[in-house]
C-alpha cells in the first residue's frame, strides 16, 4: 500500500507523510499538549505504514511529542522525523546554527535528524547559503542524516546545488492551483535528483467535496488561517467560477473511482515523478483519516481521466513567479496577505560610508578591494556604480562550473550592493557582461534576462580572460534612483 521512495542512501518515505504543524494551531491558546498521550496517537499512522511525520521548530511542542513517539514505538527504526529550521532575517551564524541542531536534537530526544530542513527568508543575504555550509559540516558530524530546504525556488537551489550542498529535497506548496513546481523547478529535480515534499495539496480543504457546489466566501468571513491563504490561491488562478468548474471535474473522476474529490486531487500531484511524497495535516487525538490517506496509494488515474483535469487546469491562470516566491515578494500569497513589513525589516546587507554630502560608499572588505583600493559600490548623488562582480563569498567560489548558478549568484550580490545605498534593482539603467567562455553567452544572457525582465537596461555583453580560472562570468551595473 504505501510504498516507499528513496529520497537518499539514508532515507526512504511513504508516498504520504503526516504533517504535524496543526499542533502549533491546538496549543495556540497556550494550552501545550500532554507529549506522553498526544504521542500515543502517531501509533496508528506508523502501524498503518505512515512512518515519516513532519514538523518544525515552530510548529507548537511537535517536536517533542514526535521524539516521545519514536522512542516508545516497537519499530523506532523505521520511524522518520523530518523537521525544519526557521531562523528569524540576519540571524544566522555558526553558532546559531549548531545550537538550532543542538535544540532540534534536544527536543526530539534523538542523536541524529533523519533530515534537517532549512528555509531562507531572502538571498541578498549570502547567509542562508552559509547556513546550508554550517549544516553540512553537522552532517558530516553524524548530527544529521539528509539536509533539505523548504520554498525555495528554482535559481536560488541551483545555486546552493552547484555550490555542493548535498540537498536531496525542496518542501513547496503544489496543488492543483498551484503548479509552479511544474515548470523550472521540474527540470532542476530532474538535473540534480532532487525529491519535492507537496504541501497545501488541498488548499487549505478547498480542494474536496466540502466546497463542491457551494457559494464563495467572503476572505474574512469565518476562514481559518489556512483557508484565507489558499483563498487568495484560488482568487489569483481564475476566481471562484473555474475552481467550481475543476471540483466538479474532479467529483467526477472521484465518483467514478469511489472516492473523493480530495484524494484525487493529492493522487495527480503524486503522478509527478520529481514528488516523493504530499503532507497531509493531522490533529493528534481527532479524526485520522487513515483509510482515505491509504485510497490515495491505489488510486489509478486513467490517461483520460489525467486529460480531463488537464483541460481543467488549463483554464486556470498561472501562479505568479517561482516556488517559494509568496514569502520573499508579492503577491504575498499567505494568510494576511501582506509580508512586506517583516521583509522590510531586514537589515541591509552592506554598511554604508558617508563620504560628503553627496557620495556614499559601501565595502565587502575583500582582500581585492583593499590591496586595489575600490569600493564595492559607490553613490554619488542618485547614481549608483557598482564594481565588477564574480561568484564569490569569503573563501569560496559559488557555483563552480555552473554559468547560470554563478550570474545569479552575482545578481543577488548586485541588487545586496544597490538595496544597501537605498536603491532597487528596477533601477539599474546599464549592465556590463564580461564571460570567459563565450560558449557560454546564451545562459549568461538568458539567466541576465530572466532577472532584469521587464526592467530592460542598457547592457553590453564581451568575452573576456577574468581574474580567476573558476570564475565563468563578472557583471558590472548602473543604476539611477529616483529621489
Amino acid at each position: 500500500m504505501n510504498r516507499l521512495v528513496n529520497i537518499s542512501d539514508n532515507n526512504s518515505v511513504p508516498r504520504v507523510l503526516i504533517g504535524l504543524w496543526q499542533i502549533a494551531d491546538m496549543e495556540k491558546n497556550g494550552n501545550i499538549l500532554d507529549s506522553e498521550s498526544a504521542s500515543k496517537f502517531m501509533n496508528i499512522y506508523a502501524d498503518n505504514g505512515f512512518t515519516s511525520f513532519d514538523m518544525a521548530d515552530h510548529y507548537g511542542s511537535s517536536e517533542i511529542i514526535s521524539g516521545v513517539f519514536k522512542n516508545n514505538y516497537k519499530n523506532p527504526d523505521k520511524i522518520n522525523l523530518f523537521t525544519k529550521w526557521v531562523p528569524k532575517p540576519d540571524m544566522i551564524s555558526k553558532e546559531s546554527t549548531r545550537e538550532a541542531v543542538n535544540l532540534a536534537l534536544k527536543r526530539m530526544n534523538q542523536s541524529q535528524i533523519d533530515l534537517m530542513q532549512f528555509h531562507a527568508w531572502h538571498y541578498q543575504d549570502p547567509s542562508w547559503l552559509d547556513a546550508l555550509y554550517y549544516l553540512n559540516e553537522l552532517k558530516v558530524e553524524g548530527k544529521i542524516k539528509d539536509i533539505g530546504v523548504t520554498n525555495f525556488d528554482t535559481t536560488h537551489l541551483r545555486i546552493a546545488l552547484a555550490s555542493g550542498i548535498p540537498i536531496v529535497s525542496n518542501q513547496i506548496c503544489y496543488s492543483l492551483l498551484d503548479r509552479r513546481a511544474s515548470f523550472e523547478m521540474s527540470d532542476l529535480c530532474k538535473e540534480f535528483n532532487i525529491k519535492l515534499f507537496a504541501f497545501g495539496t488541498l488548499a487549505g480543504g478547498f480542494l474536496s467535496n466540502k466546497w463542491l457546489g457551494k457559494s464563495e466566501p467572503n476572505i474574512n468571513d469565518k476562514l481559518n488561517w489556512s483557508q484565507m491563504k489558499y483563498k487568495r490561491f484560488i482568487d489569483i488562478t481564475g476566481g471562484w467560477s473555474l475552481f467550481q468548474n475543476l471540483l466538479q471535474q474532479l467529483n467526477l473522476i472521484a465518483n467514478k473511482q469511489n472516492t473523493s474529490i480530495a484524494n484525487i486531487a493529492s493522487r495527480y500531484i503524486l503522478e509527478d515523478p520529481n514528488v516523493a511524497s504530499v503532507i497531509i495535516g493531522a490533529r493528534l487525538g481527532e479524526n485520522n483519516h487513515v483509510n482515505e490517506h491509504k485510497e490515495i496509494i491505489d488510486i489509478n488515474l486513467s490517461i483520460s481521466e489525467k486529460e480531463l483535469i488537464s483541460k481543467s487546469l488549463n483554464l486556470l491562470k498561472k501562479v505568479p513567479g517561482d516556488c517559494g516566491d509568496e514569502y520573499r515578494k508579492p503577491p504575498f500569497l499567505t494568510a494576511s496577505g501582506d509580508l512586506s513589513h517583516h521583509l522590510d525589516s531586514i537589515s541591509n546587507v552592506f554598511k554604508v560610508k558617508k563620504i560628503n554630502n553627496m557620495r556614499k560608499n559601501i565595502s565587502s572588505n575583500t582582500s581585492w578591494e583593499k590591496m586595489a583600493s575600490y569600493s564595492r559600490a559607490v553613490k554619488h548623488g542618485n547614481r549608483i556604480i557598482v564594481s565588477g562582480t564574480t561568484a564569490t563569498h569569503e573563501d569560496k567560489v559559488i557555483g563552480q562550473g555552473d554559468p547560470v548558478a554563478q550570474t545569479d549568484f552575482v545578481i543577488d550580490k548586485i541588487e545586496a550592493s544597490i538595496s544597501s545605498l537605498g536603491g532597487k534593482l528596477s533601477d539599474v539603467v546599464k549592465t556590463r557582461v564580461f564571460v570567459k567562455n563565450i560558449e557560454d553567452w546564451k545562459k549568461i544572457a538568458e539567466t541576465h534576462g530572466k532577472r532584469f525582465k521587464n526592467i530592460n537596461p542598457a547592457n553590453t555583453l564581451v568575452q573576456a580572460k577574468l581574474v580567476g580560472d573558476e570564475y565563468l562570468v563578472e557583471i558590472e551595473a548602473e543604476a539611477i534612483v529616483q529621489e
